[in-house]
């Protein structure tokens, strides 16, 4: 097929864009084309009988096809066959005829450029014969030395004297970047033209020449079966003789680099182990499966801060504004941290030696909600230095904190270490949460790691197995957190000093809820104040009835949920401008009351006791019931108790039957039930007899609750002697203390919490031990000690003195 046989150029023909081969005249070649325009452009052509220009994009613009992401020259020629195939795409077969630039081309018909014919300048055989000649040399030089090069080529341009044909021969089969190939497709001087194909051949000869000298190298380092390795080899030793340097090795000057800067800041032995590290890494081959692991322990390593601490200076005063500003009330809590920071701003103005941290830990122990973690926040902020918070609860696993041996798969640093590196600073505030549920098992002991990381004298040389050298905990400031102190450890305990937070008062919780809570959650929620109307009375109520708890945390959920509705309403009534919330109207948001603490009866009874008791979120009021049914003195207890109360009811029935047969609690005889026979005979019976003749049910209501602990001693007592002698018990007083046999009334704990639930209940009057009375009674509320009479028992009869009826 020749162009004749087409309209003359210049001429508009449908243009196709290949995004990496270039064509030439003499060549019939497959196309695999899957875009759009290009199928169009080969359809247009088969459709009409037309010629087509195939060009090739530019570096950067493969798939495009817009102005001058094309080169403007290309190959002309025809379709000889077209398939379509399965996934969209097309083959053609493709018949090159002649060179052609590209004259014009209009972006709003893509497929189309306009195209005349590009001819070769004049030329005389005579003046390219002696280039061709040295052309020829040089191709069969880079054929010797390149086994991929095709050998039928030398034969074709030996018998062939056209320039231009084999300039295009041999630029087809060269290995040049997509610049480089247009230069050689484009050039209209065929001398110029041979010339860069001679200068393009030499350099891939030199290219040749040096990989086989790269090669031989390589051979004689390594067995010939290694074939993988070989061709890594091969790389290295090309980047080599380029002057360039690999990977690995960049990455090995950087950790150097790295640890000569901090080596002033790290132990003696922690930079001879991370240098020791360092060089076994770069004798290693990188392709070893402990190449890995040695990488990531020396990126460990450092990561940790050695050096960084916070510059802000101590300030007591700084402590006292941030925790006044986040937190009501808890007086003595922060009286005691705002010790802890005098003293530690004490030292550091008087520049005092051996500042490490010899101070003792604080512990903060109460319900949940009440501000534990809320304070050690604070203390972060104030310092201005960062919060590394390590939750313990439930953690089994020893090598969780102190890091696992590097021997073991994926191993890594302990939470310690983590949070020093979290941190970016080697004294950060690192807050223990929940060190009283640290669990020991077949895997190790938790605790004993605390006890190094909190004792003063030990953490200044705190060693993690993952580091495999000790670290200066000594700066790091710790603060602990506890719901039970008592589930601590007594060596752990020793360590630490506890600051009791017990529950919010109605009052606190109302001032908690009015100047922290409902500000923070009507930001949260999108809401301003005037649109919201909350008065004291409905926040009291939804403190009292819709909440059951020491601290504030669902009083916050409460408040959101309230806003949450509130917004709900705004949206839907644009007109609204405000929604008010009121006792009236609380049900629409918040249902029924879920909580309440049961008011003082208005009645005396027998046999019903009210008895006070700490729970994990705050006091609550107990009423212990018995009955009495016709037996032979025995005591039956219901109400899900534990061994504690189970053991306090003996104790008790035990000090009642004592307390009968001394006649300090006086049984009136109509009681007891007698026999035919003493009736008939007119016996006298024996008070004592009113405890032979009868079973005890003692009862504490419900039975589904867990219930145990050495407070109830008392109050137990007191429903047991009410029942059998038939006096009424107080319906306004209520009592806690735990019993000896004696007869003594042994001290408890708990105080505040219970005395708040009393105070909730309304009750009048509450009985405690003298030792709680005369060691714990300035912690209480004055709210709480000016609505009720409390009182200091020492023995079992001053209880059913004021007690019974």
């Amino acid at each position: 097929m020749e162009l004749e046989n087409y309209d003359s150029f210049p001429q508009e023909i449908p243009l196709v864009i290949e995004d990496d081969v270039f064509l030439y005249p003499f060549m019939i070649a497959p196309l695999f084309l899957s875009n759009e325009e290009n199928i169009k452009a080969v359809e247009h052509a088969i459709e009409e009988n037309k010629l087509v220009i195939v060009s090739v994009s530019k570096v950067g613009f493969e798939g495009k096809r817009e102005t001058d992401s094309f080169y403007n020259v290309g190959v002309i020629g025809n379709i000889m066959r077209k398939v379509s195939l399965p996934d969209g795409k097309i083959k053609v077969l493709f018949q090159g005829l002649a060179k052609g630039r590209i004259e014009s081309f209009d972006a709003e018909k893509p497929i189309f450029a306009q195209v005349d014919k590009l001819e070769d300048e004049e030329y005389t055989q005579e003046s390219v014969d002696s280039i061709i000649n040295v052309l020829r040399e040089q191709v069969k030089k880079l054929s010797r030395i390149n086994s991929k090069f095709p050998a039928d080529l030398i034969k074709t341009i030996e018998e062939n004297d056209d320039a231009t044909r084999i300039a295009d021969l041999i630029s087809s089969v060269l290995r040049v970047k997509k610049e480089e190939a247009f230069v050689l497709f484009a050039q209209t001087n065929i001398e110029k033209r041979l010339l860069e194909i001679i200068e393009t051949i030499k350099r891939e000869i030199e290219s040749f020449k040096i990989q086989k000298e790269i090669t031989q190298k390589v051979n004689s380092k390594i067995e010939k079966t290694h074939k993988d390795y070989f061709l890594k080899e091969q790389i290295k030793a090309i980047q080599k003789e380029l002057g360039g340097d690999n990977q690995k090795d960049v990455e090995i000057k950087a950790y150097k680099k790295k640890l000569k800067k901090i080596k002033k800041d790290m132990p003696a032995d922690g930079y001879k182990e991370t240098k020791k590290q360092i060089d076994k890494l770069s004798r290693m081959h990188q392709d070893s499966p402990d190449s890995a692991l040695l990488q990531t322990y020396i990126e460990n390593v450092l990561d940790v801060p050695f050096g960084k601490y916070s510059d802000e200076k101590i300030s007591v005063k700084n402590v006292e504004d941030q925790l006044n500003d986040d937190h009501y009330s808890l007086d003595k809590p922060k009286e005691r941290i705002s010790e802890y920071f005098a003293v530690k701003e004490m030292l550091e103005e008087r520049k005092i030696e051996n500042t490490r941290s010899r101070g003792t830990v604080l512990c903060f122990v109460g319900p949940p909600g009440v501000g534990k973690t809320s304070l050690a926040n604070s203390i972060s902020q104030a310092l201005k230095r960062p919060l590394v918070r390590i939750a313990l609860g439930g953690m089994e696993d020893v090598n969780e904190l102190r890091g696992h041996r590097r021997t073991y798969v994926g191993a890594m640093p302990g939470r310690i270490v983590k949070g020093l590196v979290d941190a970016k600073q080697m004294n950060p505030v690192i807050v223990l949460d929940e060190i009283d549920k640290l669990g020991a098992n077949h895997r190790g002991d938790p605790t004993a790691v605390m006890l190094e990381v909190l004792d003063p004298e030990q953490n200044h040389e705190f060693r993690d197995l993952y580091l495999n050298f000790a670290i200066d905990l000594s700066q790091c400031i710790f603060v602990a957190t506890a719901n039970d102190a008592r589930r601590i450890p007594p060596a752990l305990r020793d360590r630490m000093e506890f600051i009791e937070m017990s529950s919010y008062t109605p009052n606190e919780k109302y001032h908690i809820a009015k100047d922290y809570l409902i500000p923070q959650e009507l930001q949260k929620h999108g809401l301003k104040r005037s649109e919201i109307t909350l008065s004291k009375v409905t926040i009291e109520t939804i403190i009292s009835k819709y909440t059951r708890e020491a601290g504030v945390r669902n009083l916050r959920r409460v408040f959101a949920k309230l806003f949450r509705k509130a917004v709900k309403k705004l949206l839907k009534n644009r007109d609204l401008k405000k929604v008010s919330i009121n006792t009236n109207n609380i049900k629409e948001f918040l249902d029924n009351p879920i909580f309440e603490i049961d008011p003082a009866d208005k009645k005396n009874s027998i046999g019903v006791t009210n008895g006070l008791a700490w729970t994990a979120v705050g006091g609550d009021v107990l009423k212990i019931e018995a009955v009495k049914l016709r037996g032979k003195g025995l005591i039956s207890v219901t109400g899900n108790l534990g061994d504690v109360m189970k053991e306090s009811s003996k104790i008790s029935y035990s000090v009642v039957k004592l307390l009968i047969d001394n006649k300090k609690l006086k049984i009136d005889k109509e009681i007891i039930p007698k026999t035919a026979k003493e009736e008939e005979e007119k016996i006298k019976v024996d008070a004592s007899e009113i405890y032979k003749r009868y079973d005890i049910h003692l009862h504490i209501p419900e039975g589904a609750t867990p219930k145990d602990g050495p407070s109830a001693g008392i109050t137990m007592a007191v429903t047991i002697a009410s029942i059998l002698s038939e006096k009424e018990v107080r319906s306004d007083v209520a009592m806690t203390g735990e019993l000896t046999l004696t007869g003594k009334v042994l001290p408890i704990g708990g105080l505040k919490e219970k005395l708040i639930a009393a105070y909730k209940a309304k009750m009048k009057l509450a009985l405690i031990p003298r030792k709680n009375f005369q060691r714990d009674l300035e912690d209480i509320p004055c709210e709480v000690k000016e609505a009720m009479e409390i009182k200091a028992v020492d023995v079992i009869e001053d209880v059913l003195k004021e007690a019974l009826v």
